[in-house]
């Protein structure tokens, strides 16, 4: 019964471009600017020779027809480190880490308490008092960060919590509603009152400074934490996003009855393997459809679901994971690789292999579901189209792959192996499911920052056991980043204070090229590090005004943000990390006006 009245919604819910377009409230945002609408779009995972491979190969029509209206930024460099959380808020705020405070899905902050109860990912609860800096029985101070599925009531579930079987269309209906607040990590200078990832996030974003202008914003993303996007609100609503659509990806695979893809798969024949939606090729097409239809849904005056009328939204948008699944899986798991189960590159050039090639022309016809819609309601013309990546994927030589410690024979160890007596008791803790944040980078908070010298020489030590490439502590550190510490008058999160950010890791080991710290036997390649590989992904500026161009001059992903404002007729120096950056617009947007 529930998988019928599931098809029957998602038959009817989520069609977007049969819908009426309803008056749109928001034609009038922006006068005096042909832009009153931009289309955000991050491909995770698609590097610029991607993008150049497949508009080559003419396995991408759509994005080929759009690169003849607007401009291709070859050498753009994403946030370092090239991970979700800190990818997406630069697209969203001009800023890096330093101002932000956003360094990785999971992080640490040495004021903040642990939450009320363990995470879905088991990051141990704890206790909070008031006024107080958190204090751990070794030491240390603070606690893990987490902004990811293990906030949610239930991330084993598409919407984040337990299916109610009277309302159908809640199936699919990931958001908000799914954070339980008693698994947020909390301030103890704000009551022990727990910190969603919007509040968590230090400065505004394009959405607060539109949706105070006035206009009404979308997106659709990954998790419910992405909600961040929304920027500081005070409050336990993201209420700078009026509508936000988050079907967990690492949730577990159901069958979607009623559902297709871009590219013809029918959602209701998939198998479910007993993993998450990013373990399978075809999986994790359904999934990204689901933001899609939220997207084609919204181009046409409805609601993500396309059960209520809405005005078509400002900023929207959505991120897709295909790509970046596509690069990293092999499915099955198997220590031999070939072109029937594996993704990823043929070779350094960024030849795709099959199944990789069949994700990016998914997406390509998925962004052409959304200019269709576009031309249909006629906003074709006053929407600018823009498509980067929050982060890129290492290694794309597939002969570089290196895993630590990876594979029988491999004897490296990542560095938290290394220097554990020296972590916080948290990392320690067998219940504890999270572990470092380690990728292809090691990001690394110390017990006590004053054995930062010892940490640095034991990893230096093992240079060759952990695939050393470089080592930033110190002076080099401080160079990226605000200095780590405690600061000297901690008050309520998440304002920067003098004295140390307690965000900021001690140290951050970048390895040598192809080197991933996993033991996972379905991945070849991994993302967070600072490597070419890593940080240098597409960038596509669209909008049928614009003069085409390719340009070669060095850009970073956190220009986006001014360059949407100034879009839309509003000021880029009123985002607050564009103000403390210097953050500029991108270069060459010239029109045919």
């Amino acid at each position: 019964m529930k998988q019928r009245l599931l098809a029957v919604a998602l038959s009817i819910g989520l069609i977007g471009t049969t819908l009426p377009a309803p008056a749109r409230a928001n034609d009038e945002f922006g006068d005096g600017h042909k832009v009153k609408h931009v289309l955000l779009i991050s491909i995770d995972g698609m590097h610029a020779v991607d993008y150049e491979n497949c508009v080559a190969s003419n396995s991408c029509p759509t994005l080929a027809a759009l690169g003849k209206t607007g401009v291709n930024y070859t050498r753009t460099t994403t946030s370092r480190p090239s991970d979700s959380f800190p990818g997406l808020m630069a697209l969203v705020t001009g800023g890096s880490p330093r101002t932000v405070g956003a360094f990785y899905d999971v992080g640490y902050d040495r004021v903040l308490a642990p939450p009320k109860i363990a995470t879905g990912n088991q990051l141990p609860g704890g206790d909070c008092v008031v006024g107080q800096i958190h204090r751990n029985s070794d030491g240390s101070t603070g606690t893990q960060t987490e902004y990811e599925e293990g906030n949610e009531f239930d991330e084993t579930q598409l919407n984040g919590r337990p299916f109610p079987p009277t309302s159908p269309l809640d199936a699919i209906d990931g958001g908000v509603k799914s954070i339980n607040p008693d698994r947020l990590i909390r301030d103890p200078f704000n009551n022990c009152q727990p910190v969603y990832s919007w509040n968590f996030v230090r400065t505004n974003t394009i959405f607060g400074v539109i949706h105070a202008a006035g206009g009404y914003t979308a997106w659709s993303d990954k998790h419910a934490a992405y909600a961040s996007v929304s920027g500081p609100t005070g409050t336990n609503q993201p209420s700078n996003v009026d509508d936000y659509y988050s079907p967990e990806v690492n949730s577990l695979q159901i069958v979607l009855p009623g559902l297709t893809t871009a590219n013809g798969f029918d959602c209701g024949t998939l198998v479910p393997n007993g993993g998450d939606w990013t373990t399978d090729f075809d999986a994790i097409k359904c999934n990204d459809q689901l933001k899609v239809n939220a997207v084609l849904n919204q181009i046409n005056g409805k609601t993500h679901l396309g059960t209520s009328k809405a005005p078509v939204p400002v900023i929207f948008g959505m991120n897709f994971q295909a790509v970046s699944v596509g690069e990293k899986l092999i499915e099955p798991k198997s220590a031999v690789r070939t072109d029937a189960n594996t993704g990823g590159y043929e070779d350094a050039a960024g030849t795709p292999r099959p199944k990789m090639l069949a994700e990016i022309q998914f997406v390509d016809a998925a962004i052409g579901q959304m200019v269709a819609a576009l031309k249909h309601e006629g906003l074709l013309d006053s929407t600018t189209i823009i498509i980067t990546a929050k982060h890129g994927q290492s290694p794309i030589d597939p002969n570089r792959f290196f895993p630590i410690p990876g594979k029988s024979g491999n004897n490296g160890t990542p560095p938290s192996g290394i220097i554990g007596a020296l972590l916080p008791a948290v990392y320690s803790d067998p219940n504890n499911g999270l572990g470092l944040a380690e990728d292809d980078i090691s990001q690394i908070w110390l017990a006590d920052s004053t054995k930062t010298g010892d940490a640095v020489t034991a990893l230096e030590n093992a240079g060759t056991t952990i695939g050393l490439g470089q080592i930033y502590f110190g002076a080099s550190l401080n160079t990226l980043f605000n200095p780590p510490g405690v600061p000297n008058n901690p008050g309520p999160c998440c304002t920067l204070r003098e004295g140390g950010d307690p965000r900021t890791p001690d140290i951050v080991v970048i390895p040598n090229v192809g080197v991933v710290y996993t033991g996972n036997l379905k991945k070849q390649s991994e993302h967070g590090g600072y490597a070419w590989d890593d940080t240098n992904v597409m960038l596509l500026v669209s909008n049928p005004d614009i003069r085409p161009k390719t340009l070669h001059s060095f850009v970073e992903t956190a220009q986006v943000a001014p360059t949407i404002l100034q879009l839309l007729g509003l000021d880029p120096a009123a985002l607050d990390a564009v103000r403390s950056e210097g953050t500029p617009v991108l270069p060459g947007l010239d029109t045919n006006r």
